[in-house]
C-alpha cells in the first residue's frame, strides 16, 4: 500500500466504507428532501393558482422595488460600516491609553447589543419618520464594530518585524499603517470582510419589523394580500422566490470577493529582475566585473 507524505493512503476497506457513507449520505437527503416535497403538496402549497401572481407586471414591479430599496439600505450600511470599522480599529491600536479605552468600549458596547433591539430603539426614538436610516444606523453600528476587529485583528496578524523595519527606516506609525502593514493585512482580512457584509445584507430583512419597505416586507405583505387558493395563503412560495433572491445576492457577493482576490494576489506577483548569473556573464562577452579588495585598489579579474 503506497504511501503519502502527509497521510496513509486509504486502503480497500477504508475506500469500501467510504462509498457506503457516501451512498447512505445521499439516500439521507434524497429522502429527507422527498419529505419536504410530500409535505408541501400534502398542505396545498403546490396548487398553481398560488403561482399565478407572479406573473403580473404589477407584481414584478413591486419586487423590484423592493430589491433596489434593499440594495440601497446595504451599500449604504456597508460603506458607512466598513468606515467606521476603519476608525475603531484605529483607535484600539492607538498608542494613546484613552483613545484605546473608548474605542474598546465603543466596539464591545455594539457588538453585544441585539441588532434588533438597536433598530427599534433608533426608529422610535430618533427616526420616526425615516425607518431606512434607522435600519442603515443600525446596521453601521453593529457591522462596524465586528468590521474593527477584523481590521484589528489582521494588522496585529502581521509579523512585528515588518514594523521594526518601518521604523528603522524612519516611517511614522501612521505612513507605517499606509504604505506597510494594511497592504500586506488586507489579503488575509477581505475573505472575513466579505463574510461581514454578507451578514449585513441579509440583516436588511430586519426592516421589515418596522413597516420598512425593503424586499422582505414586500414579499411578506404580498403574500397577505394575496387571495388564499383552497385556504391555503401563498406564504412558502413567497418564502422560496424571495429566499431564492437573497441567495443569489449573498452569492453574488461572495464570487465579486473571490475575484478581487484573486486579482489582488496576481497584482503582488510580478517578474523578477534578471540575476547576473554565470551562464548569462558567459552569453555576455562585454560584460566586465570589477573587484575592489579591502585596501580599495582595483583588481584585474583574470589575476584571480
Amino acid at each position: 500500500m503506497s504511501s503519502s507524505v502527509l497521510y496513509d493512503v486509504p486502503g480497500p476497506r477504508t475506500r469500501l466504507r467510504f462509498r457506503v457513507y457516501g451512498v447512505v449520505s445521499v439516500i439521507g437527503i434524497a429522502a429527507l428532501l422527498a419529505f419536504v416535497v410530500y409535505k408541501f403538496n400534502d398542505t396545498g402549497q403546490f396548487q398553481a393558482g398560488l403561482w399565478d401572481d407572479y406573473e403580473y407586471s404589477n407584481t414584478q414591479q413591486r419586487i423590484v422595488d423592493g430589491l433596489l430599496t434593499t440594495l440601497k439600505t446595504f451599500a449604504l450600511a456597508a460603506l458607512f460600516s466598513l468606515a467606521l470599522g476603519a476608525v475603531l480599529a484605529s483607535g484600539r491600536l492607538s498608542d494613546h491609553r484613552p483613545v484605546r479605552v473608548v474605542s474598546s468600549l465603543v466596539v464591545e458596547f455594539f457588538r453585544a447589543m441585539p441588532l434588533l433591539i438597536m433598530i427599534f430603539l433608533l426608529y422610535y426614538a430618533i427616526f420616526t419618520t425615516s425607518p431606512m436610516w434607522a435600519v442603515v444606523i443600525g446596521l453601521t453600528l453593529y457591522n462596524g464594530s465586528v468590521q474593527a476587529e477584523i481590521f484589528r485583528a489582521g494588522i496585529k496578524a502581521v509579523s512585528k518585524g515588518q514594523s521594526e523595519a518601518g521604523y528603522a527606516i524612519g516611517l511614522r506609525k501612521t505612513q507605517l499603517m499606509v504604505h506597510v502593514l494594511i497592504p500586506q493585512a488586507v489579503r488575509s482580512m477581505l475573505p472575513s470582510i466579505i463574510s461581514q457584509l454578507v451578514v449585513t445584507l441579509k440583516d436588511t430583512s430586519l426592516g421589515f419589523i418596522i413597516l420598512f419597505h425593503e424586499l422582505l416586507f414586500v414579499g411578506k405583505s404580498f403574500a397577505e394580500q394575496t387571495p388564499p387558493v383552497g385556504g391555503v395563503y401563498a406564504f412558502i412560495p413567497m418564502v422560496i422566490v424571495f429566499g431564492s433572491i437573497y441567495i443569489v445576492m449573498c452569492l453574488t457577493l461572495s464570487s465579486l470577493a473571490t475575484w478581487i482576490e484573486r486579482r489582488t494576489r496576481r497584482s503582488k506577483k510580478g517578474t523578477p529582475p534578471p540575476l547576473d548569473t554565470p551562464a548569462t556573464l558567459m552569453a555576455d562577452p562585454g560584460h566586465t566585473v570589477e573587484f575592489e579588495p579591502r585596501d580599495g585598489r582595483p583588481e584585474d579579474p583574470k589575476a584571480l
